[in-house]
Protein backbone atom coordinates (compact mmCIF):
# COMPACT_ATOMS: atom_id res chain seq x y z
CA UNK A 1 0.00 0.00 0.00
CA UNK A 2 1.86 3.40 -0.84
CA UNK A 3 2.67 5.45 2.14
CA UNK A 4 0.09 8.41 2.63
CA UNK A 5 2.44 11.65 3.02
CA UNK A 6 1.43 12.26 6.34
CA UNK A 7 2.44 8.86 7.72
CA UNK A 8 5.13 9.24 5.90
CA UNK A 9 7.69 10.49 8.73
CA UNK A 10 6.32 7.67 11.04
CA UNK A 11 8.07 5.12 8.61
CA UNK A 12 11.92 4.24 10.00
CA UNK A 13 14.35 5.14 7.44
CA UNK A 14 15.27 1.43 6.40
CA UNK A 15 11.79 0.77 6.34
CA UNK A 16 12.08 -0.20 2.13
CA UNK A 17 14.90 -2.94 3.50
CA UNK A 18 12.87 -4.48 6.26
CA UNK A 19 9.01 -4.42 3.83
CA UNK A 20 11.39 -6.61 1.26
CA UNK A 21 12.68 -8.78 3.71
CA UNK A 22 9.38 -9.50 5.13
CA UNK A 23 7.82 -9.90 1.72
CA UNK A 24 10.55 -11.82 0.27
CA UNK A 25 12.91 -13.36 1.87
CA UNK A 26 10.37 -14.35 5.01
CA UNK A 27 7.16 -14.44 3.28
CA UNK A 28 9.11 -16.24 -0.48
CA UNK A 29 6.70 -13.59 -2.49
CA UNK A 30 3.79 -14.93 -0.88
CA UNK A 31 0.40 -13.86 1.17
CA UNK A 32 1.38 -14.79 4.94
CA UNK A 33 -2.96 -13.95 5.86
CA UNK A 34 -4.02 -16.87 7.43
CA UNK A 35 -7.16 -15.21 8.21
CA UNK A 36 -6.50 -12.23 10.11
CA UNK A 37 -7.93 -9.91 7.29
CA UNK A 38 -11.37 -11.55 8.07
CA UNK A 39 -12.17 -13.13 4.12
CA UNK A 40 -11.25 -16.85 4.26
CA UNK A 41 -9.68 -19.37 6.70
CA UNK A 42 -6.27 -20.70 6.03
CA UNK A 43 -3.38 -19.25 4.32
CA UNK A 44 -4.61 -16.99 1.67
CA UNK A 45 -2.66 -18.68 -1.72
CA UNK A 46 -1.64 -15.37 -3.26
CA UNK A 47 1.50 -15.42 -5.01
CA UNK A 48 3.66 -11.77 -5.77
CA UNK A 49 3.34 -10.88 -9.52
CA UNK A 50 0.50 -13.91 -10.48
CA UNK A 51 -3.26 -13.96 -11.08
CA UNK A 52 -4.80 -13.24 -7.19
CA UNK A 53 -6.76 -16.79 -6.91
CA UNK A 54 -9.97 -14.81 -6.05
CA UNK A 55 -9.92 -11.44 -8.24
CA UNK A 56 -7.69 -12.70 -10.33
CA UNK A 57 -5.86 -9.36 -11.04
CA UNK A 58 -2.01 -9.03 -10.58
CA UNK A 59 -1.17 -9.37 -6.84
CA UNK A 60 1.52 -7.08 -5.16
CA UNK A 61 2.66 -7.77 -1.54
CA UNK A 62 2.46 -5.31 0.87
CA UNK A 63 4.04 -5.11 4.24
CA UNK A 64 0.94 -4.82 6.99
CA UNK A 65 1.29 -3.31 10.70
CA UNK A 66 -1.18 -5.89 12.49
CA UNK A 67 -1.13 -3.17 15.60
CA UNK A 68 -1.56 -0.49 12.66
CA UNK A 69 1.35 1.36 14.31
CA UNK A 70 4.37 2.44 11.37
CA UNK A 71 6.78 3.30 14.30
CA UNK A 72 6.46 -0.38 15.19
CA UNK A 73 8.32 -2.99 12.99
CA UNK A 74 9.06 -5.73 15.49
CA UNK A 75 9.06 -8.91 12.98
CA UNK A 76 5.86 -9.91 15.27
CA UNK A 77 3.91 -7.09 13.98
CA UNK A 78 4.38 -7.31 10.32
CA UNK A 79 2.50 -9.58 7.90
CA UNK A 80 3.25 -9.84 3.81
CA UNK A 81 -0.64 -9.24 2.96
CA UNK A 82 -1.47 -9.25 -0.60
CA UNK A 83 -4.00 -6.07 -1.69
CA UNK A 84 -6.71 -7.55 -1.09
CA UNK A 85 -6.15 -9.20 2.55
CA UNK A 86 -4.46 -6.13 3.13
CA UNK A 87 -7.37 -4.14 2.59
CA UNK A 88 -10.14 -6.14 4.00
CA UNK A 89 -6.97 -6.17 7.24
CA UNK A 90 -7.36 -2.18 7.36
CA UNK A 91 -11.22 -1.68 6.21
CA UNK A 92 -12.32 -0.84 10.00
CA UNK A 93 -9.76 1.75 10.57
CA UNK A 94 -10.76 2.81 6.89
CA UNK A 95 -14.55 3.56 7.76
CA UNK A 96 -13.49 5.23 10.66
CA UNK A 97 -11.73 7.86 8.78
CA UNK A 98 -14.44 8.21 6.29
CA UNK A 99 -16.91 8.60 8.96
CA UNK A 100 -14.65 11.31 10.86
CA UNK A 101 -14.27 12.84 7.46
CA UNK A 102 -17.52 12.93 6.56
CA UNK A 103 -18.37 14.70 9.86
CA UNK A 104 -16.01 17.28 10.00
CA UNK A 105 -17.31 18.24 6.55
CA UNK A 106 -20.62 19.05 7.40
CA UNK A 107 -19.27 20.66 10.37
CA UNK A 108 -17.43 22.94 7.81
CA UNK A 109 -20.94 23.51 5.91
CA UNK A 110 -20.12 21.14 3.12
CA UNK A 111 -23.04 19.83 1.82
CA UNK A 112 -22.80 15.57 0.38
CA UNK A 113 -21.90 15.12 -3.10
CA UNK A 114 -24.69 12.89 -3.26
CA UNK A 115 -28.38 12.33 -2.44
CA UNK A 116 -27.38 9.12 -0.80
CA UNK A 117 -24.32 8.27 1.14
CA UNK A 118 -23.01 4.87 0.09
CA UNK A 119 -21.55 4.10 3.04
CA UNK A 120 -24.58 4.98 4.98
CA UNK A 121 -27.32 4.18 3.13
CA UNK A 122 -29.62 5.22 6.32
CA UNK A 123 -29.29 8.63 6.00
CA UNK A 124 -26.61 11.32 5.78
Amino acid sequence: MPIRAENKARYPRGWARISFRIRFVRAAGRCECTGQCRTHTGRCAAVHGSAHPVTKSPVVLTTAHLDRTPENCDDTNLLAMCQRCHLAYDAPEHAANASHTRAEARAAGCEPLFALDFFNPEGL
